[in-house]
């Protein structure tokens, strides 16, 4: 193992021994739950090895805690996004058996809806809506919303620009 390799190594490790157990604490302040708090911790921990090539850090606890905030945004919004999947399930006539994959592959393909979606402006967000899932066509948008068919040609694009962008990443 060269210098190098040793030195990152020992820089992660006082990393991970200095602030584990106070990002534990401040994320199960938050969440609540011990358990979800050390979950997330881990993440964390894993988000910093996956991006940084350097562990120098002038504000460790400020930066860790920007990632774990993200992180508990992005579990928060998948809880969201799973309950509303549940409630609309319950809701159906005949209940639908779903094995756990599909259930699991199923809330995926919503939460990267979500995030196609999170990108967008509020009314272009909801043109983009009103034309695929309510099928509606523009000009009876653009009568809903009192805007020009024009307008509503131009969200569209933009929606449609957006996440053909964010897929082809």
């Amino acid at each position: 193992m060269s210098s190098v390799d040793l030195s990152l190594q020992q820089a992660v490790h006082t990393l991970y021994e200095d602030h584990h157990g106070w990002l534990c604490g401040w994320l199960r302040k938050r969440l609540g739950c011990h358990h979800h708090a050390a979950d997330l911790a881990q993440d964390t921990f894993i988000r910093v090895l996956t991006q940084r090539k350097t562990f120098e850090l002038r504000e460790p606890r400020a930066y860790l805690s920007t990632i774990a905030r993200s992180l508990m945004i992005d579990m928060f919004r998948r809880r969201a996004v799973e309950q509303a999947y549940l409630d609309t399930l319950a809701n159906l006539p005949e209940p639908v058996a779903l094995s756990p994959e599909t259930r699991s592959l199923i809330i995926e393909t919503l939460m990267e809806i979500d995030r196609l979606l999170d990108g967008l402006g509020e009314r272009t967000r909801e043109i983009f809506l009103m034309a695929q899932l309510d099928g509606l066509s523009y000009v009876e948008i653009g009568r809903r919303l009192d805007v020009s068919v024009t307008t509503v040609k131009k969200h569209a694009v933009r929606a449609l620009t957006h996440c053909l962008l964010l897929i082809e990443d």
